[in-house]
């Protein structure tokens, strides 16, 4: 994928303002909604964004210590994407049937004990991102690396892990609208 990275950073401020309202939108509801899971198995909305918040807590720091460490340059014009990084970035992407993907364990939050905290802190999360993304308007998105959440030793490009992060976001926030649709009870009880 070539992109130009103004053009790049700006869908992705675009995609992280949207999740950012969604998960505003949820603090509305009942923390027994938010709780409510269709099968055993199956995560609530409270453990889709619980299971962002762990890989937020892995990311965000990541990215900050790579922008902080980034050498001053002229940002390159053009992002391209790389082979394993584009790879990574499309299986996120929400599809119209979601795709079911493994999770790490250390990453599953199934049957946690969770309150709206969590929303609280992914919405902070949400915001760090937005900042994160204007600072990487003054670096190459090409040339600044990071490590990834599965292995330190394979590294992405910035740009690539930050569509990573943001398209899983994104997926998971699908997720948590499709545990609402499926509640028998009405979804909007306020809290």
């Amino acid at each position: 994928m070539k992109i130009s990275q103004e053009e790049l950073i700006d869908d992705l401020v675009n995609r992280t303002h949207k999740i950012l309202n969604e998960a505003e939108e949820l603090k509305e509801l009942s923390e027994k909604t938010l709780q409510w899971r269709p099968a055993p198995e199956s995560w609530s909305v409270l453990e889709c964004l619980e299971h962002l918040n762990l890989y937020g807590r892995f990311y965000l720091p990541e990215i900050t210590k790579r922008l902080n460490s980034a050498k001053a340059s002229k940002p390159n014009q053009v992002f391209k994407s790389g082979l394993l990084g584009n790879y990574f970035a499309l299986s996120m992407l929400p599809k119209e049937k979601l795709n079911t993907m493994n999770t790490f364990k250390n990453m599953n939050p199934i049957h946690s004990t969770l309150g709206k905290d969590v929303i609280d802190e992914f919405i902070l999360q949400q915001k760090k991102m937005l900042s994160l993304l204007e600072a990487c308007r003054k670096i190459d998105l090409n040339k600044t690396k990071t490590s990834i959440s599965i292995s330190s030793f394979i590294k992405l490009k910035l740009g690539d892990t930050l569509r990573v992060v943001i398209y899983h976001n994104q997926r998971h926030m699908v997720q948590a609208e499709k545990v609402l649709k499926a509640n028998p009870n009405p979804k909007m009880v306020l809290s």
